[in-house]
């Protein structure tokens, strides 16, 4: 497809249509710009805003808005704006064109009062796999006419009779178009249509630079992306794939930053998990209809899978521009933004319509705990009562299940260790036991090869029926277990028959309070008896005075205790030869379960519980806790 035969308006004149607020094609607009000797750049901008735009241009990376007042009305203060963003075409363009000292013309007709006409287009990433001529062209169904008497018409009219102007000055010129309104200039250009004279702004244009937590309103990126971006102009490097190589830097940021700021329970960020939640957000993104990310996705599968905390680790860092510090000395006279509204340094507060609009932004709802400030949470820490204390339910019963799951699965074990194996007569019993069978199958082949054909002597095996049950469950998370790591042990009675008695070793949870009355914790190891019983303090009960560690301890308090003559354990080695040693001298036997064969993520959040001062915090103890 021949770029010259649908851009060239004539021999002088070549547009290009683009979509604003796209980092891929504030790309596409540099590369042309630069693959050609062109001698003009216009714009789609008013004259009113040159010189304060420029300015601002020279001042990037730092972002700024310049503003354009409109006559006061009975619905307040109202302004349009242009966004000094690097990821912006228009602004891309001016940009290099200042670098190359080529001339810029301002083409869009002054209005006193703009009227927007957002346009929602596709994701121009798609530039990557399509030519911009096949990707404006495969959009011209879908582009919808000015209409007759509107102000849009009027400027598409008079950008026309400019290009005609401007083409007697200039032999190789460059226009940007938005790609809503290119083939309706090209016509009134190609019919020489009227147009109507430019309007007196309502006042003088003002450059103000906006505060670090409103970039997300104003840039068509992310902020990091555009930092990332800034990054790499100034180490001279390719950011031809930056909108999907930078939410891959992103990621791996926000997880850094996340461990570094780790608490007791965070789920760890594996790469497994990074490969299931891009899958999620790809799937986001695809119902969306986009073929890249929004923030929204990014921090909802964040906080699907990975938990409040990563989600608001990456939604900082999401938001993070390095080019904007928050402690710039300029910061009391910075602008705040949201979706179209604007907060001036004096407090004023007007509606704000973008001249470079970008795809629509909408407020959506997703509801994060972050983790309280260190301030906040030592406050919590103070007003702790030590003489009260209890668990959250939804954590008990999640515990519960698994520790029901790991008696069954003990239980099977007993059942394997007591299968019976014998020859095949007339019943296969409980299947035919393949690995014996081929074991002895020498054996066999000797003694029939005297007697008659050779034939293979097939084995079979039973599996009785278990005995007994297993009323102890031992779970060790860390082993060797540190003390200074877990110097919390307690033992907590059940307060009703279906929960266990609980003995257990954890992280202080004082240590980190995620709400009032509420303190977070995660077990080191931990000690179950169902049906739940009274029994004594297994940390100061003396007859278990002669276990040396943390996890030793536990197993001893449940050979003791256990009722019956198996007690599982759950932990990451095999017992050690003094654990075994205890149980017979308690007449008692460990059935090992790897700590591996549970998932990592299943443990990750069965260690993770909360410990509230009181049963009356119970009531509103969900507003603070991550589940």
């Amino acid at each position: 497809m021949n770029r010259d035969a649908i851009f060239r308006l004539s021999p002088r004149i070549t547009m290009l249509p683009i979509v604003h607020g796209s980092g891929d094609m504030a790309q596409e607009v540099r590369e042309t710009l630069i693959a050609a000797p062109y001698d003009c750049l216009a714009v789609p901008l008013p004259p009113s805003v040159e010189s304060p735009l420029e300015q601002a241009i020279g001042r990037l990376p730092r972002v700024s808005l310049v503003t354009l007042p409109e006559p006061d009305h009975d619905r307040g203060l109202t302004v349009s704006y242009v966004p000094v963003d690097p990821c912006q075409p228009v602004i891309m363009g001016l940009r290099v064109a200042m670098g190359e000292q080529i001339a810029r013309a301002y083409l869009d007709r002054d209005v006193s009062v703009f009227e927007p006409d957002p346009f929602p287009a596709p994701d121009p990433f798609a530039l990557k796999q399509l030519s911009l001529e096949a990707f404006a062209c495969a959009l011209l169904p879908s582009l919808p006419p000015p209409v007759e008497g509107s102000q849009r018409r009027a400027r598409i009219n008079w950008m026309a009779f400019r290009l005609h102007e401007l083409e007697l000055d200039y032999e190789a010129m460059l226009c940007l178009c938005p790609v809503v309104d290119w083939p309706w200039l090209r016509d009134a250009y190609q019919e020489r249509r009227d147009y109507e004279r430019p309007e007196l702004p309502a006042g003088r244009s003002q450059t103000y630079e906006v505060a670090p937590k409103s970039l997300y309103f104003i840039l068509g990126e992310l902020p990091f992306l555009t930092e990332l971006s800034e990054r790499r102009r100034e180490e001279v490097r390719s950011d031809r794939l930056l909108s999907i190589d930078g939410i891959k830097e992103l990621l791996i940021e926000s997880r850094g930053h996340y461990d570094a700021q780790r608490r007791s329970g965070h789920t760890k960020i594996t790469p497994y998990l990074f490969q299931q939640y891009l899958q999620y957000v790809r799937n986001l993104a695809l119902l969306d209809r986009r073929l890249t990310p929004d923030l929204y996705s990014l921090v909802t599968a964040a906080k699907q899978l990975a938990g409040d905390d990563f989600a608001v680790a990456l939604l900082e860092t999401a938001k993070r521009y390095r080019y904007q510090p928050e402690d710039d000395e300029s910061n009391d006279g910075r602008l705040l933004a949201g979706i179209g509204r604007l907060e001036f340094p004096d407090g004023t507060v007007a509606r704000a319509k973008n001249r470079l609009p970008g795809p629509p932004l909408a407020w959506r709802r997703l509801t994060l705990k972050p983790n309280p400030t260190p301030r906040t949470s030592r406050q919590w820490g103070l007003q702790w009562n030590p003489y009260r204390q209890c668990s959250w339910p939804p954590e008990d019963t999640r515990i519960e299940s698994f520790t029901s799951h790991v008696r069954e699965q003990a239980k099977a074990i007993l059942g394997a260790d007591l299968a019976r194996v014998e020859k095949f007569t007339t019943s296969v019993k409980d299947g035919i036991d393949l690995r014996e069978t081929l074991r002895r199958w020498p054996e066999s082949l000797r003694r029939r090869s005297a007697v008659g054909p050779k034939r293979m002597e097939l084995y079979v095996k039973e599996l009785p029926p278990s005995r007994g049950r297993v009323d102890a469950v031992v779970l060790v998370f860390e082993s060797p277990a540190e003390p200074d790591r877990f110097p919390w042990q307690a033992t907590w009675y059940a307060e009703h028959a279906q929960e266990s008695t609980l003995c257990f070793y954890a992280t202080p949870f004082h240590n980190s309070m995620v709400g009032p009355g509420v303190g977070r914790s995660e077990y080191g190891g931990a000690l179950f008896l169902f049906p739940p019983r009274a029994i004594p303090d297994i940390w100061t009960d003396p007859r278990l005075s002669f276990a040396r560690t943390l996890e030793e301890r536990l197993v001893a308090a449940a050979v003791l205790h256990s009722q019956e003559r198996h007690v599982a354990l759950v932990a990451p080695t095999p017992p050690r030869a003094r654990w075994r040693h205890m149980a017979r001298r308690f007449g008692k036997r460990l059935v090992y379960i790897p700590l591996h064969r549970f998932s990592g993520q299943t443990i990750d959040r069965l260690r993770r519980f909360h410990v509230l001062n009181g049963h009356d915090i119970r009531s509103y103890a969900a507003k603070f806790i991550q589940e």
